[in-house]
């Protein structure tokens, strides 16, 4: 693929691994692109690493920490509705004796 700048200079682009094997547009590659095109291509297109790596990381980590609370907090939310059912069961149970 080949694209042609405004000064005449043509630039050669391979295609990246994570494009060629998926064709999923992701929310921060369209925020990424809306920000600086030019970013976008040199990261996606072309495969140049980020300059913000450690930052990137301390995302990655961030959201899957918050990840798994929301699924604890899922996973207690359904105990919690499992146990108030089982108390009406049995409550209704208790009075008709």
């Amino acid at each position: 693929m080949r694209e042609q700048r405004s000064g005449g200079e043509e630039l050669t682009s391979a295609p990246s691994p994570r494009r060629a094997s998926a064709q999923v547009i992701r929310a921060s590659d369209l925020s990424q692109y809306k920000y600086c095109a030019r970013a976008w291509w040199l990261g996606s297109v072309m495969g140049a690493p980020s300059a913000n790596v450690r930052e990137m990381q301390h995302g990655e980590a961030t959201h899957k920490t918050h990840g798994r609370k929301v699924w604890a907090s899922s996973a207690l939310v359904i105990a919690a509705v499992v146990l108030a059912v089982l108390a009406i069961v049995l409550l209704i149970a208790s009075l008709s004796l």
